[in-house]
């Protein structure tokens, strides 16, 4: 896209806006009188867990991050709601769960389940706000498409498009005759096929994707400065394998601070299909099809992991020393959140695609002009569903009919708020005809596995966190604990509403 073009249309377009600031039941404190709406930097990374230092991690890097949660609050305890990038995705624009979506793939666009539902950055635009989205946002790959309603200008790059022609469809899915092709176009998979999971670090990140697109956002930023309307910027920033980061990031870890973990198989008394087989890894050349992973591969993956993340964390940075260069900071929430967590071998799994905590737990942290409470963790339970409703009551625009999550506004305030009792994941096994439904309390998960033909019989997961932080036993089954697995499951299948906050 030609960029000057691009900005030329853009400040065409814009106008100045000056409404007065709304009072959040105290959250901040007016601007002044005749302040603009609240802008939002929504900042999306691909399958970060909470390896971060915010979060504890004791050998991470991730200064820039850190310092957004020193100006903000960190949430502990937010959970996807499908351990999948496409479905989590959809969940969160659409301010609507799974079940209720009806889509548990990569290749189905939302719009053909719900062709009028608003986006959450569709309901910004209806309310005045410039909406614009860089990187990975919706989920644009596997035959899938951008949303091109919920922006006020083309997404960036260029290569996110609208709907498929259904010739390029046909070609995109593959038939019956060529079924490798059904999920990934010819060239997605000859790229897995043929390339290592982890690839040589470069001397530099001139021309690597997460640079230009920090480098598209920074131009963007200052464009959107001097069109002085409020704007929703979504940047997406990777952190996905294959794992290719510049050198200083890599040389910033010592192999040897990578412990492996203590958990290589799947819990006692889990059932196998609980895992994930670590398909996604495997799908990498150099990576055994079956068998254990080797440990100096394990180890080599790690490093490779956590070198990626800084150099996120680096492109984040950038971007939000442009946010207080502008002098922009003060009128822009910021809201960074991951799709889904990851798991690095933790019971010999690797990516997502579980209901288990390193798959489910996602990191979330707001930072909010005039927050009261900053620097403060929260551990309230929270759900990356509930993003929607919580940015339109931080941003005073209202919030549409039929959102299924709970805005946290109010935690923002008092992060020791009563509040809700589970976290809703799923993930659905389709060859098996299995769908695990996953309830997460401050001390528990129980997953129950049901057949999609036959839903009187399950198979049952039960975790102690308190006495068995990293899920080594599958307590479902064991003595004394039938009255626990009746009540977590009479919970889990009240379902969302159940479990909503108290009023107050």
């Amino acid at each position: 896209m030609n960029q000057q073009w691009n900005r030329r249309k853009f400040l065409s377009l814009a106008t100045t806006s000056a409404v007065s600031s709304v009072l959040l039941d105290g959250l901040r404190e007016p601007l002044n009188a005749a302040t603009r709406k609240m802008n939002v930097l929504f900042i999306s990374i691909d399958d970060l867990r909470p390896t971060l230092g915010c979060y504890g991690d004791p050998i991470v890097q991730s200064p820039n991050i850190d310092k957004l949660a020193a100006r903000g609050m960190v949430f502990t305890r937010t959970y996807c709601q499908y351990a999948m990038s496409a479905v989590s995705r959809n969940s969160i624009l659409t301010g609507r769960r799974p079940d209720t979506l009806d889509i548990y793939d990569f290749t189905t666009n939302f719009r053909t389940k719900l062709p009028n539902v608003v986006t959450l950055p569709q309901q910004f635009k209806r309310n005045g706000y410039h909406t614009e989205g860089m990187g990975k946002i919706f989920h644009t790959h596997h035959c899938n498409y951008d949303d091109v309603r919920s922006w006020s200008v083309p997404s960036w790059p260029p290569e996110s498009r609208g709907p498929l022609t259904p010739k390029e469809l046909q070609e995109c899915l593959g038939n019956e005759k060529s079924p490798q092709t059904a999920l990934k176009t010819a060239q997605e998979l000859s790229v897995a096929r043929n390339r290592p999971p982890v690839t040589g670090a470069p001397a530099n990140d001139r021309g690597l994707k997460q640079t230009t697109i920090a480098n598209h956002a920074i131009e963007r930023l200052s464009a959107l400065k001097a069109a002085n309307k409020p704007f929703f910027l979504a940047v997406g920033i990777g952190v996905h394998l294959p794992f290719i980061q510049p050198k200083q990031y890599w040389d910033l870890y010592n192999p040897a601070q990578f412990k492996l973990e203590d958990t290589k198989n799947l819990p006692m008394f889990a059932p196998y299909y609980a895992g994930n087989n670590a398909s996604e890894l495997r799908s990498y050349s150099g990576v055994p099809k079956t068998g254990p992973i080797p440990d100096e591969l394990v180890r080599q993956i790690t490093h490779a992991y956590y070198a990626r993340v800084s150099y996120a964390d680096a492109q984040i940075g950038r971007v939000l020393n442009k946010l207080d260069q502008l002098g922009l900071r003060e009128q822009t929430i910021v809201i960074l959140w991951s799709d889904h967590g990851f798991h690095l071998g933790d019971h010999g799994l690797w990516a997502k695609h579980t209901n288990y905590e390193q798959a489910t737990r996602s990191p979330m942290i707001v930072s909010v002009p005039g927050m009261k409470v900053v620097g403060q963790k929260c551990n309230a339970l929270t759900e990356l569903v509930d993003i929607y409703p919580s940015l339109c009551e931080l941003a005073s625009i209202p919030k549409p009919n039929g959102l299924e999550g709970t805005s946290f506004a109010p935690l923002l305030n008092n992060p020791k708020r009563p509040w809700k009792k589970g976290a809703f994941s799923q993930y659905r096994r389709k060859r098996m005809g299995l769908m695990g439904r996953s309830l997460r309390t401050a001390r528990y998960r129980l997953t129950e596995w049901t057949n999609e033909n036959n839903s009187n019989t399950s198979v049952i997961e039960l975790y102690d966190y308190q006495t068995d932080p990293q899920e080594t036993i599958n307590i479902a089954g064991l003595q004394g604990n039938t009255q626990l697995v009746a009540n977590l499951k009479s919970q889990l299948r009240a379902g969302w509403r159940a479990a909503l906050p108290p009023q107050t």
